[in-house]
């Protein structure tokens, strides 16, 4: 026999301990989530565009239409001194504005169909109420009206036993071979009676639809044998020994009977059928009532859902009016900073192509900021951008500025496209000097009070931008619409999340 000392036993099951805690963690113990969940939250959102450029001396500015048209008005000579943000020319807008009337119609129109089917949708909804009311309604009505027609069969059955019974006793009491079988299939009558007894008994002490449902083969097969009892009885009164024994008044009585169980027997198939029928029509019905409903929901969703039609049809609407409005914006020609015309290259009536050189402007300040852009980013900018300058001479400084001009040229810089982006310093910093560094940020867009997740929530599959949802302790995969990108590594969204719910960030 093996003995242990006390600390030798505290070794043991410090070993133990040990032992079971490893198993545990390898195969009992649940692995935490390894993902990280983020709110989706109302905020403000910003794009821009980062670069490094030189500070120039001043050169003339060509400046072009950022849309083509006819040249409607010049408001300008060569020689002329104009200030910032004065209009130089103008392109002819009348088709814009009339597709702008025609583009606010349509937006009038998507949201009176939005309201109109707002309204359809809550007259379907309470046509499916009033559907599934009557559905109900209707099919109580025809259980309860088996429920007279099971009442019925039993009647029926009750008064075919007492003909029987009093033909049998009058005619029949002998124990021959024919008293034998009418005993016997009075026997039959009467087993059917309490059958259809009991049937009836417990439907009325229990109506469920179920219990009815089950009635309706044993009732019948009941009245069925009645029915056949009721035959082979008349037969054997029409034999030759009894022929003439038993009155006609008697046989009448039986064929009465077998008249009456066949009636009733009709009615039982009858009610069945009628069931069924009123089942399969609400269900019909029902799932009408219902799709239209879904359909009408599908039109009307909304943020937070899967967009519906007038919901996008009213996108549609609301972004051809703002390109139009943005094309008006851009057909007038300012100047983008103080200055002396020298070229007028268009006169009033010719055509200006996208990228034409319109008019040519020598600025006063006499440095602007000369910047590449790469093609990927030039097509977030636009003129007069605000844009903040640091200068690696004037350091913790911040100087503003603006777009002034786009090259609408591209440059190849070891075979990658850029375009050449020109800054004017709102206030020309003193001690400025051509060839200096300049950090920029080019502050392409903003928006305020929109949806917003991080960057990385996003998956890109398919052509379609997926993110997951955690809701209910589930992960449901879900596809958004996206707006803006902002600098800060967040996302705009604009259909697909709902302000509070939570998104799975990797």
């Amino acid at each position: 026999m093996i003995n242990f000392n006390r600390k030798t036993i505290v070794i043991i099951i410090i070993a133990v301990l040990i032992v079971g805690f490893g198993v545990w963690q390898g195969f009992f113990k649940k692995e935490e989530p390894s993902f990280t969940l983020i709110e989706v939250v109302r905020g403000n959102i910003s794009q821009e565009v980062s670069e490094t450029g030189k500070v120039k001396q001043g050169e003339e500015i060509n400046l072009n239409f950022e849309s083509s048209g006819k040249v409607e008005k010049i408001y300008v000579e060569v020689g002329d001194n104009v200030i910032t943000g004065q209009d130089l020319a103008k392109l002819d807008t009348s088709q814009l504005f009339i597709q702008l009337t025609e583009a606010q119609a349509a937006l009038e129109v998507a949201k009176a169909k939005r309201a109109d089917t707002q309204v359809s949708l809550e007259n379907a909804k309470q046509d499916l109420d009033n559907i599934k009311d009557k559905a109900e309604e209707d099919l109580n009505n025809a259980y309860e009206d088996a429920l007279i027609v099971f009442d019925d069969a039993y009647l029926k059955i009750y008064n075919t036993f007492n003909v029987v019974y009093n033909v049998q006793k009058t005619y029949f009491y002998t124990l021959n071979d024919y008293g034998l079988r009418v005993i016997e299939e009075k026997y039959r009558i009467k087993s059917s009676l309490k059958k259809v007894k009991s049937l009836v008994s417990d439907m009325k002490s229990n109506p469920q639809h179920e219990n009815i449902d089950s009635a309706f083969p044993e009732t019948k097969a009941a009245l069925e044998k009645v029915s056949n009892a009721l035959k082979k009885i008349r037969d054997i009164t029409e034999n030759a020994v009894y022929r003439e024994i038993v009155s006609n008044t008697d046989k009448s009585s039986l064929d009465t009977q077998k008249l009456n169980i066949n009636s009733v027997l009709n009615d039982v198939l009858n009610s069945q059928q009628n069931i069924s029928t009123i089942k399969i029509n609400n269900k019909t019905n029902i799932n009408a009532a219902e799709a239209k409903v879904s359909t009408l929901e599908a039109q009307l969703q909304s943020e937070g859902e899967t967009t519906g039609l007038y919901q996008a049809q009213l996108k549609q609407a609301e972004a051809q009016i703002k390109l139009l409005e943005n094309q008006i914006k851009d057909s007038h020609l300012k100047s983008p900073t103080q200055g002396q015309i020298t070229k007028i290259n268009k006169k009033v009536g010719e055509q200006s192509m996208l990228g034409d050189n319109i008019i040519s402007l020598l600025p006063v300040v006499p440095f602007s900021i000369e910047a590449d852009i790469y093609e990927e980013d030039v097509v977030k900018i636009n003129i007069d951008n605000q844009v903040d300058i640091s200068l690696v001479a004037f350091p913790e400084q911040v100087f503003e500025g603006k777009v002034i001009s786009i090259d609408p040229a591209e440059k190849l810089i070891e075979g990658v496209v850029y375009y050449r982006v020109s800054i004017a310093f709102k206030k020309l910093p003193e001690g400025a000097k051509p060839g200096m560094t300049a950090d920029l940020v080019i502050k392409t867009a903003s928006k305020e009070n929109v949806l917003v997740i991080p960057e990385d929530a996003v998956q890109e599959k398919d052509g379609k931008n997926i993110v997951q949802v955690f809701r209910d302790n589930q992960v449901e995969n879900r596809e958004i619409e996206i707006g803006l990108m902002g600098s800060d590594d967040m996302i705009e969204v604009v259909s697909g999340l709902a302000k509070g719910e939570k998104v799975i960030v990797e």
